[in-house]
């Protein structure tokens, strides 16, 4: 990881500034319910007949979900395609990042919404000049990367504000980070400023979801389209299929949401739950543990992952299955349904094998998920 935009700039206009020919940019940052207000926003655009483009992260199963096209995954040859001329010494993120703009450019999009990966200020995603320019919310995540406060988490959130642009602030983290948004967003001279204030309806399941719905009203008002979200799907996010509910909660904030829609629901779960070790695993299992009715710790195949026994410890009551299969075995034995939850790389490898979804042919996630080459194809994500 090599956060900055000076190396991501270069390679674009080495490209032929692909950014500058995505139609109406919408540039959303936060640290929950990004992908989310992504996936209704694009569905207002569909609803509105407009050609609209998504480029998010990170991928669940397939490298080609990060580039969409009115709401179709980009092809394998695309994404070849693109990828000559893109400078092989980038980071894995600025490439693709590269890629997936090259994609969208091809396309001729009404609309563009991109999904910033990691912070804001120095995402690669910020090298791109946005018209709109969103932050969900601020919650604590990423502290070794973003700063250790929440006011610091906030300031690297609130570096895509840019002067002249029209920005919204969402309610999606903790209320305290809002004053600091909006002051962010005042300095850096933005030439309107919504902040939403009052919930509205979701298709997408969760109280939580009524906030990022407000979002992407707000931001359809400001692209002149209805704020029409009927049919909008989010993969991975409170997804139900047969006995299981797959849910990508992966840090505190998110992981309270996700036990609130359970109790809202009144739906007590057996849970399998994996996570990444760096990741504040008792207040995980504080937040969810209330909510369920069993629990299994398991891993995701990645070295990042927590070990099952790491995991178990930080529940008053858990057993241990060594990967995922095991752990729904065992889940099924005790009843339904089954939540899978705690990392979105657990929540890919369920897609796979059990809702059938594409995966690649090699086995492709950014560095950060684990030292470079030392992560093992998952079994469960083989095509």
């Amino acid at each position: 990881m090599k956060l900055g935009l000076e190396r991501m700039r270069a390679q674009l206009d080495a490209l032929g500034a692909p950014d500058r020919r995505l139609g109406a940019v919408v540039h959303v940052a936060g640290t929950n319910g990004k992908g989310s207000t992504v996936a209704m926003i694009a569905q207002a655009a569909r609803n509105a007949s407009k050609r609209v483009a998504t480029y998010t992260s990170p991928h669940l199963s397939t490298l080609r979900e990060r580039v969409t096209i009115d709401g179709e995954l980009a092809t394998e040859a695309q994404i070849v395609a693109a990828a000559d001329g893109v400078d092989p010494d980038l980071t894995f993120f600025e490439q693709v990042t590269a890629i997936g703009l090259r994609i969208i450019a091809d396309a001729r999009p009404d609309i563009t919404v991109l999904e910033v990966g990691l912070g804001g200020r120095l995402d690669a995603t910020n090298a791109v000049a946005a018209d709109i320019a969103v932050v969900t919310g601020v919650a604590m995540d990423h502290e070794a990367i973003l700063g250790p406060t929440l006011a610091d988490i906030a300031r690297e959130k609130a570096g895509i504000f840019k002067p002249g642009q029209r920005a919204v602030i969402g309610r999606a983290g903790e209320p305290e980070a809002v004053p600091w948004l909006v002051e962010h967003a005042r300095t850096a001279q933005v030439a309107e400023l919504v902040v939403v204030d009052t919930p509205v309806d979701s298709p997408l399941a969760g109280a939580h979801q009524r906030a990022n719905a407000a979002v992407a009203a707000a931001v359809a008002r400001m692209l002149g389209i209805p704020a029409d979200f009927t049919g909008t799907v989010h993969p991975g996010r409170f997804e139900r299929a047969g006995d299981l509910i797959l849910d990508g909660a992966h840090n505190p904030h998110g992981a309270r949401a996700l036990a609130a829609t359970l109790r809202s629901l009144a739906i007590r779960p057996v849970l399998v739950i994996a996570a990444s070790a760096d990741k504040p695993l008792g207040e995980l299992a504080a937040a969810l543990e209330p909510a369920v009715s069993h629990v299994i710790a398991t891993r995701y195949q990645q070295e990042r992952s927590a070990s099952p026994e790491q995991l178990a410890g930080c529940f008053a009551h858990a057993e241990t299955a060594p990967a995922l299969e095991h752990a729904v075995a065992r889940a099924r034995e005790l009843g339904s349904p089954i939540l899978i939850a705690g990392s979105l790389f657990l929540v890919g490898e369920a897609r796979v094998r059990y809702l059938g979804a594409p995966a690649d042919p090699v086995f492709v996630t950014d560095p950060s998920a684990g030292p470079a080459g030392s992560a093992a194809p998952p079994p469960t994500t083989s095509p």
